[in-house]
Parts: C-alpha cells; sequence; structure tokens
C-alpha cells in the first residue's frame, strides 16, 4: 500500500512540503522521511484516513526535528526550525483539498524565467514529475553528470534568489506561458511514451499533465493552452489501444479503433475548433489539428495523409525542430509517396534519437529495401531504452531478415 501511495501521491506530497519548507533538498528529505515513518507505523497502526495528509504533516515535522538536530552546529538551522514551527501552527488546519494547485505553482517557481531553459525543465521534471537524472538526461541526448549539474545550479539559484513559490499574476503570466506549457508538454510525453523501463507508458504522468493543462486552460485560457489541452487529450484517448493484453507496443495503423475514448475525442475536437478559431494558434494547436485528422479517421486506411502532410508543412513554419522534420517526411511518404518521403527523411540529423533510423526502417520495409531496412532496425535497436519498443524492433527485425511470403 505504501509503494502504491508512493507512485500515486508523492509528488503531491513533495510539492506541498517544497511550498511548506522553502527548500527543494529539505522537502526531498522530508518526503523521504515520511515514507520511511509510514513504512514503519502503518503495518502497525493502519493506514490513516488521509494518507497525503499524514505525509505531508510526518514530513514537515520530520524536517522541523532535522533542522533542531543541526542547530548544535548552525544557529540558522534553529532559527529556520523555530520558523517553520510558527508556521505550522498558524496554519495546522491547512486543508488537503484546498491546495490541488501546488503543483502548477511548482512549476511556475521552477520555470522562472531567472532560471536557463534547459533547467527550468530538467529541474520540473525531477521534482514534479519524478523523473530520475538518468531519465531527463536520456531525453535531453546529454550525459546525467552534467544535467545534475543544471538540477543542482537551478534549486541553489531559487534559494539564493529567494524565487516566490507562486502562481505569478495575471500580467506576468503571458511571459512565462511558453516555458511552462513546454513542460507539461514533456511530462505528458514521458507517461504517453515513456523514454525507459519495462513498461510503454506511464500513466499517472499523462494524467497529471492533462490535470495541470486543465488549471492552466482555467487560469489562462490562451490559444496555445488550448491547443496542447486538446492535443493530450486526443493522444490520450488512443491508450487503450496503443498496446496488447501482453503489454506489447502496437502501432496506430493496427490499433482497433472501437476502443478509442470517444468521450476524450469529442472534447479534444471541440478544443482544437476553439484553439484554431482564435487564429492566435501556434504549435500545439497545429499539432492538435493534426491528432485530430487521425481521430477522426474511421480506419487507417481512411486517414487523410495530405491534409497531415500539410499542417505539418504549416508546423514547420512555425517550428522547424528535426523531430518535426522527421513526422513531416513520415506524412510526406504516406501521402506522395514513400520514395519521396525517404529523401526527406535522409537530410534529419538527430544524433542518439532511436526513433530516426526506427522510422528509416519502416520506410524502406514497405520499399522492400529489407537488407537496408534490417541495417536501420540494428541501428534503432542500439538506441532505444524502453522495453516495449526493443522488442518491437526486435520483431519487425526478424521479420525483415527472414521474410515470409
Amino acid at each position: 500500500m505504501v509503494d502504491a501511495i508512493y507512485r500515486s501521491e508523492s509528488r503531491r506530497v513533495l510539492a506541498t512540503l517544497i511550498r511548506l519548507l522553502g527548500d527543494f533538498d529539505i522537502a526531498e528529505e522530508a518526503l523521504h522521511d515520511a515514507f520511511a515513518a509510514a513504512v514503519e507505523q502503518w503495518p502497525k497502526d493502519g493506514p490513516p484516513a488521509n494518507p497525503r495528509a499524514w505525509l505531508v504533516s510526518t514530513g514537515r515535522f520530520k524536517a522541523i526535528d532535522s533542522m533542531r538536530r543541526r542547530a548544535r552546529f548552525d544557529a540558522s538551522q534553529g532559527k529556520l526550525a523555530e520558523q517553520l514551527e510558527a508556521d505550522a501552527s498558524a496554519d495546522a488546519e491547512w486543508d488537503d483539498d484546498g491546495v490541488p494547485d501546488d503543483r502548477l505553482r511548482l512549476i511556475f517557481t521552477c520555470c522562472h524565467p531567472a532560471l536557463q531553459a534547459d533547467a527550468q525543465i530538467a529541474l520540473t521534471l525531477r521534482t514534479v514529475c519524478g523523473l530520475t537524472t538518468e531519465e531527463i538526461a536520456h531525453a535531453f541526448l546529454t550525459q546525467p553528470p552534467t544535467l545534475a549539474q543544471r538540477i543542482v545550479r537551478a534549486k541553489n539559484k531559487i534559494r539564493d534568489a529567494r524565487i516566490p513559490y507562486e502562481v505569478p499574476t495575471r500580467a506576468a503570466l503571458a511571459p512565462r506561458l511558453d516555458a511552462v506549457l513546454h513542460v507539461i508538454y514533456l511530462v505528458f510525453n514521458e507517461g504517453y511514451s515513456a523514454s525507459s523501463g519495462a513498461s510503454l507508458t506511464r500513466q499517472e504522468l499523462s494524467a497529471e499533465a492533462i490535470r495541470l493543462g486543465r488549471l492552466l486552460v482555467e487560469l489562462l485560457p490562451e490559444p496555445e493552452a488550448v491547443g496542447l489541452l486538446a492535443l493530450m487529450l486526443l493522444h490520450e484517448s488512443r491508450r487503450a489501444a496503443r498496446t496488447s493484453p501482453e503489454g506489447e507496443l502496437v502501432l496506430l495503423e493496427e490499433q482497433n479503433r472501437a476502443s478509442w475514448d470517444r468521450e476524450r475525442i469529442a472534447e479534444g475536437l471541440a478544443l482544437v475548433e476553439r484553439a484554431l478559431g482564435s487564429n492566435r494558434f501556434g504549435p500545439y494547436a497545429v499539432q492538435a489539428a493534426i491528432a485530430a485528422v487521425h481521430a477522426e479517421a474511421t480506419s487507417a486506411a481512411a486517414t487523410d495523409w495530405p491534409q497531415i502532410a500539410a499542417l505539418y508543412g504549416v508546423l514547420a513554419g512555425i517550428d522547424a525542430s528535426p523531430v518535426v522534420q522527421l513526422n513531416r517526411a513520415v506524412a510526406i511518404a504516406m501521402a506522395d509517396g514513400i520514395e519521396q518521403g525517404l529523401a526527406l527523411l535522409d537530410t534529419v540529423h538527430l544524433p542518439g534519437y532511436h526513433l530516426l533510423p526506427a522510422a528509416r526502417a519502416d520506410l524502406l520495409r514497405r520499399l522492400g529495401r529489407l537488407d537496408d531496412a534490417a541495417a536501420a532496425y540494428r541501428e534503432a535497436l542500439g538506441l532505444v531504452t524502453n522495453e516495449a519498443e526493443r522488442r518491437f524492433l526486435e520483431r519487425r527485425l526478424v521479420e525483415v531478415a527472414r521474410p515470409g511470403p
């Protein structure tokens, strides 16, 4: 039970502890102490009625006790403990249900403009989502020690500059929106397609990203916030069809569309229309429009690939990143011919990104160039870190290496 609560609640508990204690490292230590106490006490006394509130309260007072012990060597720790204890007494009746936006506050703190952009994202993924340093480093295509240094520097900057733990006023909100949207987008992506591990997805992260997206739309209903929420809902609608009962990856063209979540699709389509109707849309709204075309297709054969390719052309005009170019090349291959898409794909440079050789392998397979496809699959296998994706690529490699009828 403690393990299940850790998976579902630890990020919420940490966000609240950071607000109450005012320090990332102290809050993380308090979180671990609280769960250690839960492991010791709950089997004997039974679980509390409100586990999250119990963990927050326990973690808070564990932190105060720790500071009092350190006060023998550092007087400032004693003063801090006194202040925290006074604050705890003042708001001892804090309402656990009254702080649903602690994680949103935490995201805005992590995305403060005083921090470097890459540090903003890394710190948010580490604290809000609980991703390991290795997982974040993989997403950044960088080395874990380098990533760890960014996170430490960001925490120190927040502490030394006394960056407030709050959602900014509406006047200050808009300039920070892009960074927050980007972080929520990365959180969803990690949940929708996990960068590593045995499972293809991490549903708790996708659900958290959607929840934060809804909060953000309520707070600041800008077209791009609406577009991002639409994008996440449309992708999430396909979750049940993305894996077989055995947990194996199922590609979009092979999915059972009857199992797609029609309520999420309907909500997503309405949000896409709302975002595009503003005429102030950006890359998230365009990506949502692409997802909407897939959602409206009754079968893989009925997919409007020319429209998708055209939308990717619009997206490339806004965001000419290599990942967008990769997806555009695949769309052009499906709309205008495999060879044309493959020629475009060969211009994309994404070192260390397994989906590039995987996409190339698939196009080569469709052309019947099986030896070249096998080589590309082997390249992708050398880069992939998710076990479900690895098994899929291995199956494809067997198919092209030993073609059947």
